[in-house]
């Protein structure tokens, strides 16, 4: 069957990664996907004909690329982070919020995954703690929309109670003033929002809907030491077999032993549904650019 991708306007995109320069050479050493590849390859099947560029937000040099302004970017997609956003202290933290705050003061449409929806939260007034339910890690259980998330545009196709990627230590507790959550579960009360100041909007999800098995398996054995001190896996080995199996689930999705022994279903699996949130936001980039169309 041809794929149809969600638009084929010419849009440009600035994807806004947000770890550190030494974290990123750990996700070369570890054998892990850098983040803004996962959303690279999503715009090159769902926005063929729109460009990316890549920025290192948290790097002390960081600016825009040469020539550019905010302007010129149609949407701004913010990775994930293993900094802490409440460490205001920190320049490679501090620099981040001034520039989301300066995204939203021009206007610009956001949408972030795990550490986007911190951010959001914490550039308009909310609170972001340690989770006391410790690391949220592979798949999020059994997420609900609330009756707001089941109205919301970014939300449109996704089935009220859900699965997703995710891997967090820290939580949303309090969303800025105006802002509703759209869903949570039990981990996590606070799975999704959209920040909104004016014309600009911030989409956010704690979860990683850019995610998919073979990447979240090379993330989990990455995180092998830790998942096993934090309790997770009785051992290294045991977080081993756990990520094999989630390759072996990728390579043959259609596998009833697998996905039983996972517990994973079609949420997880199938990107029309995995990835909803990108696709609603990307039409949304769509109709903004080339229409009119009220903030959601």
């Amino acid at each position: 069957m041809m794929h149809t991708p969600v638009t084929t306007t010419k849009l440009r995109f600035c994807i806004v990664n947000c770890y550190p320069e030494a974290s990123r050479k750990n996700f070369d050493l570890s054998d892990v996907g850098h983040p803004h590849d996962l959303f690279r390859d999503f715009l090159r099947r769902e926005a063929p004909n729109a460009s990316s560029e890549i920025v290192y937000v948290a790097d002390p040099d960081f600016t825009l690329p040469q020539g550019t302004s905010i302007s010129d970017f149609d949407g701004f997609i913010w990775t994930g982070s293993d900094l802490t956003v409440y460490h205001q202290d920190d320049p490679r933290v501090s620099g981040q919020i001034e520039f989301s705050r300066t995204l939203m003061n021009a206007g610009a449409a956001s949408f972030g995954s795990c550490w986007g929806i911190q951010m959001a939260a914490q550039i308009g007034g909310g609170t972001v703690e340690v989770n006391p339910r410790g690391r949220e890690w592979g798949i999020a259980r059994r997420i609900k929309l609330n009756e707001a998330g089941q109205s919301a545009p970014m939300l449109i196709g996704k089935p009220v109670v859900f699965d997703a990627f995710i891997m967090h230590l820290d939580e949303v507790t309090k969303l800025p003033e105006g802002t509703v959550s759209l869903g949570g579960n039990t981990h996590t009360p606070i799975q999704a929002a959209v920040v909104k100041n004016g014309e600009a909007c911030f989409w956010s999800t704690q979860y990683h809907p850019e995610y998919n098995l073979y990447e979240m398996s090379r993330l989990i054995a990455a995180r092998a030491e830790a998942l096993v001190r934090e309790g997770h896996f009785p051992d290294e080995e045991a977080v081993e077999t756990y990520a094999s199996d989630m390759r072996a689930l990728h390579s043959n999705p259609d596998s009833v032993k697998l996905r039983k022994r996972l517990n994973i279903g079609d949420d997880i699996i199938d990107p029309q549904i995995r990835e909803v949130e990108l696709r609603n936001w990307l039409k949304f980039i769509d109709t903004r650019v080339n229409g009119s169309l009220p903030l959601a």
